[in-house]
C-alpha cells in the first residue's frame, strides 16, 4: 500500500487556505456564561440553539465525555451503542447506519452542519470518520427534509467537531490493539482576542482480519488512512465573525478479489467550509455559507502475471452556497429562512453520461412558545431540480409540558430521497455471468443499441414506461413520545414511530437477453413501512455512577407482501424435497436485515480518589434474515435467520499527574463472531491507550 504524495500537497493546501480565512461558529459554541448554563444544547433539530430537554422532536446527544470514556476511535463504534441505531456492512466492507429500520441511504450524515458525500451504492461508510476531535454527536430521528432536503428521509446525524479554545491547548492520543491496529491523533489549538486556530491530525491502520479461513480472502484487507482537519476563526467585531475549516481524508487498502486477482483501492476526500455571520440587532441575524467537497475513489485488479484485469473510479463533487436569516421578534419566538443551491457532478465507471445535478432550494421555519408549557415548530422547504420532480417538504412538531415531571410531544414530517446517479445512469454488464443493469434514464438508448446488436430476445417492460421521470422516494414520518423527569437523578422517555415510504425505488427485469440472462433497471413501487417503539432511560444516583439503557421494538414490512400472505398466495418448503404448503399472514417476518428487538445498556463508574473511571457497555440484536432461502421471494418464518447476539465492551481509564491518562479495554469481551453473516464484528479486541493533555 502507498500514499500518493500529491495528496500531501492537498493536505497542507487546505490547512493554509484555512489559515488565511477563519472564524468560530458561534451558533454551535459560544463563549458566554448563558450558553454554558444550557444543559445539553442541540442545534441540528431546528438549526437554532435549543435545549435537548425542551425539544418536541425525537433527538439525542452523544457527549464528548462518553465518547472519551468508551475509548472508541471510529464513528461506527459509537453509533452502534445507541438506541435504534445499528451499522450494517455493505458488500464493499463499508458500514452504513440503519435508523428506525430505514436503510443507511435514508439518513443524512453531516459534519459541522454540512454533508459528507461518497455513497457509491447508497451507503455512506461512517467508519471513515474518526472521533478524535468530536465535541458531540447529535442524532435527530424522523423525516428532516423540511430543513435539510435530500437524503434526510429517515433522520440526520450531525458530528460537531471541537472549536479553538482560549489559550494554547492540545492533546496527543494513541491506541494500539489486536490485528496490529494503531490509531494516533493529535490536536493543537490557540485562541487569543479575535483570532482562533486549531489543527487535528489522525492516522489509523490495521492488518485487517479474516473470519473464514476456508476461503482465500480476508474479511477485511489491510488498510491505512489519514485525517486532517484545520479550523480558524476571526471576530471582526462583536457582531461579525468568520469561520473557515478544511478537512482532508485519504485511505489506501489492499483489494483482493480471488486467489488470482489482487490490487489496491484508494479514497481521497476533501472539503472546505466557510461561514460569515453577522448580527444586525437583537432581533435580526444572518450568515452566508459556502461549502465544497470532493470524494474520489479508485481501484484496480491485476492478474497473476501483473497484467491489468480491471479499473474502477468514482469522482463526486458537491458545491453549495447558502444564505440564512434569523428573526426573533420576541424571546419566545424565532423565524429562520434560507435559500441555497446544490451543484453536484459524478464521473464514474460504467456510466452512460457524466451527469450534473443542479438544485436551488428555499426553507422557512417558525419556532414559538405560545405559553410556558406549549412549544410549536412548523416549517417547510422547497427543492427544485433539473433531473427529477420538485419537492415540497413540510413538518410540524408540538411539545406540551403537563407538569415539571411529564411532557408529551409529537411530530409529523415529509421526507424524500432523490434517485441517485447510479439509479439514473448506470450501464453495467457482468462480464462473467452476462446480466446487465441499466439506470432509468439510460434504458431507452442502451436497449435500442442492444436490439441492433441482436442481444435482446424479448422486451418485458415497454420503453414507453421510461418516458416519465423516476420519482423520488418519499415518506411520511410520525413520532409520538412522552418525556418523564422523575427527579434530577432519573429520567426516561418513550417514543412511538411510523415511517411510511412511497415510490420506493427497486429493481425489476425489463428485458431478456439472447444469452439467457436478464436486463434489470429501476422503478418506483409503493408502500413500505417501519414502525415501532423506542425507550431510553438514564439514572445518575450520584456523581460517581451513571446507568443508561435503551430498547427498540421494530416492525418493518412491505404492504404488498402482507397482502400476498393474507390472500394465501405465498408457499414454502421446509426442505427442497418436501411438498410445498401455504403460508399464513403471521408467517411473514418483514424486510431483510431488520431485527425485531434491539437493546443497549451502559454502566459508567468513577473513582474520584483514584482518578480512575470504568465502564461496561452491552448491545443486543435479535435474529434477522438476510436472504430468502426457500424460494418464494419473501422473508418468512421458514427461512434461515442470523441468530440474535450480544456484544459486551469494557474500558478502564486512569489519570496520572492531571495531564496523562492510561486506558485499557476489551471490545467484544466474550469473542462473539459469525463467520458467514456478520463481517463487521471481528472478534475480541484487546487494546491499550495513552492520552497526553497540554
Amino acid at each position: 500500500m502507498s500514499l500518493n504524495k500529491n495528496n500531501i500537497c492537498i493536505y497542507f493546501l487546505i490547512f493554509f487556505t484555512s489559515v488565511a480565512f477563519s472564524q468560530e461558529i458561534k451558533s454551535v459554541e459560544k463563549d458566554s456564561s448563558e450558553t454554558e448554563k444550557l444543559d445539553e444544547v442541540i442545534v441540528t433539530a431546528t438549526r437554532t440553539v435549543r435545549q435537548l430537554s425542551s425539544l418536541p422532536l425525537p433527538a439525542q446527544i452523544i457527549s464528548k465525555k462518553d465518547i472519551k470514556r468508551s475509548n472508541s476511535i471510529r464513528l461506527n463504534d459509537i453509533l452502534n451503542e445507541q438506541t435504534g441505531l445499528v451499522t450494517i456492512p455493505d458488500f464493499g466492507g463499508g458500514e452504513g447506519i440503519q435508523l428506525q429500520g430505514l436503510d443507511s441511504q435514508y439518513t443524512l450524515i453531516l459534519v459541522d452542519g454540512v454533508p459528507l458525500v461518497g455513497r457509491s451504492a447508497g451507503t455512506l461508510d461512517i467508519s471513515r470518520v474518526t472521533v478524535g476531535n468530536i465535541k458531540q454527536i447529535e442524532v435527530v430521528k424522523g423525516a428532516s427534509s423540511s430543513l435539510y432536503g435530500n437524503d434526510a428521509l429517515g433522520g440526520v446525524i450531525n458530528i460537531i467537531t471541537e472549536q479553538p479554545k482560549y489559550g494554547l491547548k492540545g492533546n496527543i492520543n494513541y491506541r494500539a490493539g489486536a490485528f496490529n491496529t494503531n490509531d494516533i491523533g493529535a490536536t493543537i489549538g490557540y485562541k487569543k482576542e479575535k483570532l482562533g486556530a486549531s489543527l487535528f491530525i489522525n492516522s489509523y491502520s490495521s492488518d485487517g482480519y479474516d473470519l473464514n479461513e476456508d476461503d482465500d480472502l480476508n474479511t477485511v484487507e489491510p488498510f491505512s488512512n489519514y485525517t486532517l482537519n484545520s479550523k480558524l476563526t476571526y471576530d471582526f467585531t462583536d457582531n461579525t465573525d468568520l469561520f473557515v475549516s478544511g478537512r482532508f481524508y485519504t485511505q489506501n487498502q489492499d483489494y483482493v478479489a480471488s486467489s488470482t486477482l489482487s490490487g489496491e483501492s484508494s479514497i481521497n476526500e476533501w472539503n472546505v467550509h466557510t461561514k460569515l455571520s453577522h448580527k444586525y440587532s437583537e432581533k435580526w441575524s444572518s450568515y452566508f455559507e459556502f461549502y465544497t467537497t470532493r470524494y474520489k475513489a479508485d481501484e484496480y485488479l491485476n492478474n497473476e502475471d501483473g497484467s491489468r484485469y480491471s479499473d474502477g473510479f468514482y469522482n463526486q463533487l458537491l458545491v453549495r452556497p447558502e444564505i440564512r436569516a434569523t428573526y426573533s421578534p420576541k424571546d419566545q419566538n424565532t423565524f429562520i429562512g434560507g435559500i441555497g443551491f446544490n451543484h453536484e457532478t459524478l464521473d464514474r465507471t460504467d456510466f452512460t453520461a457524466n451527469p450534473i445535478f443542479n438544485s436551488p432550494y428555499a426553507y422557512l421555519q417558525y419556532d414559538g412558545n405560545f405559553t410556558e408549557r406549549l412549544n410549536v415548530i412548523v416549517g417547510a422547504r422547497f427543492d427544485s431540480h433539473n433531473k427529477y420532480k420538485s419537492q415540497f417538504s413540510p413538518k410540524a412538531a408540538v411539545r406540551y409540558k403537563i407538569n415539571d415531571k411529564i411532557a408529551v410531544k409529537g411530530s409529523v414530517g415529509y421526507g424524500y430521497k432523490a434517485p441517485d446517479f447510479r439509479q439514473l445512469y448506470f450501464d453495467f454488464t457482468n462480464a462473467t455471468v452476462g446480466y446487465t443493469v441499466l439506470g432509468y434514464n439510460a434504458v431507452s438508448d442502451v436497449i435500442s443499441e442492444l436490439q441492433e446488436q441482436g442481444e435482446i430476445s424479448n422486451i418485458v417492460v415497454p420503453l414507453s414506461e421510461f418516458e416519465e421521470d423516476l420519482s423520488p422516494e418519499n415518506s411520511i414520518s410520525i413520532n409520538l413520545g412522552v418525556d418523564f423527569k422523575l427527579s434530577s437523578q432519573f429520567n426516561f422517555n418513550i417514543n412511538a414511530f411510523r415511517n411510511t415510504i412511497d415510490d420506493l425505488i427497486d429493481t425489476r427485469v425489463i428485458a431478456n437477453k439472447t444469452n439467457g440472462q436478464n436486463v434489470f433497471s429501476y422503478y418506483n413501487i409503493n408502500e413500505v413501512y417501519t414502525q415501532g417503539l423506542e425507550f431510553n432511560s438514564t439514572w445518575k444516583p450520584n456523581h460517581k455512577l451513571k446507568i443508561s439503557g435503551g430498547y427498540q421494538l421494530l416492525f418493518a414490512k412491505d404492504k404488498e407482501a402482507e397482502r400476498a400472505f393474507e390472500n394465501g398466495e405465498v408457499y414454502a418448503r421446509e426442505t427442497p424435497s418436501s411438498p410445498s404448503f401455504q403460508l399464513k399472514k403471521e408467517d411473514y417476518f418483514g424486510l431483510y436485515n431488520r431485527s425485531r428487538h434491539m437493546a443497549n445498556l451502559k454502566v459508567f463508574y468513577a473513582f474520584p480518589k483514584l482518578n480512575l473511571d470504568a465502564n461496561v457497555r452491552g448491545t443486543y440484536r435479535s435474529k434477522y434474515g438476510l436472504f430468502d432461502t426457500n424460494g418464494n421471494n419473501y422473508l418468512d418464518s421458514y427461512d434461515d435467520f442470523v441468530d440474535g447476539y450480544t456484544v459486551i465492551d469494557f474500558a478502564i481509564n486512569k489519570r496520572f499527574f492531571s495531564d496523562y491518562t492510561l486506558g485499557f479495554g476489551v471490545d467484544n469481551l466474550f469473542n462473539f463472531t459469525d463467520t458467514q453473516n456478520i463481517s463487521n464484528i471481528a472478534g475480541r479486541i484487546i487494546y491499550g491507550k495513552l492520552n497526553i493533555q497540554f
